[in-house]
């Protein structure tokens, strides 16, 4: 299935969750925070938009932006153009 965002909405692969700190503890599922920056898979049709952010780009969303969807088994988050917060460049 593919899902190709309209106007101003992208579709992004949230990074994936931390189970374990870097000094070896375990997180448990209710102390977990939903994750805050993914990969853009696609671009809404917004013309401005493409030129700034291309697919493939981290970003940094809002915590409580978007839409969470599930396709084929994979999570990902449906977000508009203000929940973007940042590119974030490696």
């Amino acid at each position: 299935m593919t899902i190709k965002p309209l106007d101003d909405r992208l579709l992004v692969e949230p990074a994936e969750e931390q189970t374990k700190t870097a000094s070896g503890l375990y997180i448990p599922d209710t102390a977990k925070e939903k994750p805050r920056m993914g990969t853009v898979i696609a671009v809404g049709t917004d013309e401005d938009l493409q030129e700034k952010v291309k697919v493939g780009n981290k970003v940094l969303f809002a915590k409580y932006g978007g839409e969470e969807i599930e396709v084929d088994g994979k999570s990902y988050k449906i977000i508009q153009r203000s929940d973007v917060l940042a590119v974030v460049e490696e």
